[in-house]
């Protein structure tokens, strides 16, 4: 990868996953949020910090058998979390305070649901994001299917055995993020952060002004 861009060296790429509950009628409960800060060093993207957290649901959100058998994620490994106000909060004072992207695969799901929890975590609503779904159709045009498994398989990158857990998809996107850039940078059709923000980017489907003053960084 040697995207050449001053401001693509100094954005950190947040690569994000929710994991949530569906219950009917209402929109997607968050259970499990993981992210993956990776920073440009030399040419390499460059893990710099993670953050993984169980959130407890709303009581009235059940989690089903379906959900179990599809996430491996239990009431009873729910139960002592954090609700996901005070979670989102500590995911947000560990931002950094470089320039952001958050990264996802269909990157529209996690906007919804860091929009529907922008009160307690505003730096975070505000982040344009950068799909990777998009960016791979832009990349490697013809797939029968671009689902993150389909990709996965696509570039030789290993099925993880957490499939559908938070971290383990954050990181294999993470490594997808990576073949995209390197594949795009190679056809000469993205050099800059700009292009890459035309060719994938989402904007935040709330936009909230970031506190003053510095945090501390879990990132």
């Amino acid at each position: 990868m040697a995207v050449i861009d001053p401001r693509f060296d100094e954005t950190t790429f947040i690569v994000i996953d929710f994991e949530g509950l569906t219950p009917a009628g209402r929109p997607a409960e968050p259970v499990e949020v993981a992210a993956l800060a990776l920073r440009p060093e030399h040419g390499r993207l460059v893990e710099t910090g993670r953050f993984e957290e169980l959130i407890r649901p709303p009581a009235d959100v059940p989690v089903t058998a379906m959900d179990v058998r599809l996430k491996g994620i239990t009431e009873r490994m729910l139960a002592p979390g954090a609700p996901a106000s005070v979670v989102m909060a500590r995911l947000d004072a560990g931002l950094p305070a470089s320039p952001c992207r958050l990264v996802a695969h269909h990157a529209s799901t996690e906007a919804g649901i860091i929009a529907r929890q922008a009160e307690p975590c505003p730096r975070l609503a505000a982040i344009p994001l950068l799909d990777t779904l998009r960016l791979a159709k832009a990349t490697v045009p013809g797939l029968s299917s671009y689902r993150l498994d389909s990709l996965l398989a696509h570039y030789g990158i290993p099925r993880p055995a957490g499939r559908h857990r938070a971290m383990p998809d954050v990181e294999v996107t993470a490594q997808l993020l990576v073949r995209l850039l390197a594949d795009g940078e190679r056809d000469g059709r993205r050099r800059t952060l700009p292009e890459l923000d035309m060719t994938a980017g989402v904007r935040p489907k709330r936009s909230s002004s970031a506190p003053e003053g510095e945090q501390s960084c879990l990132f």
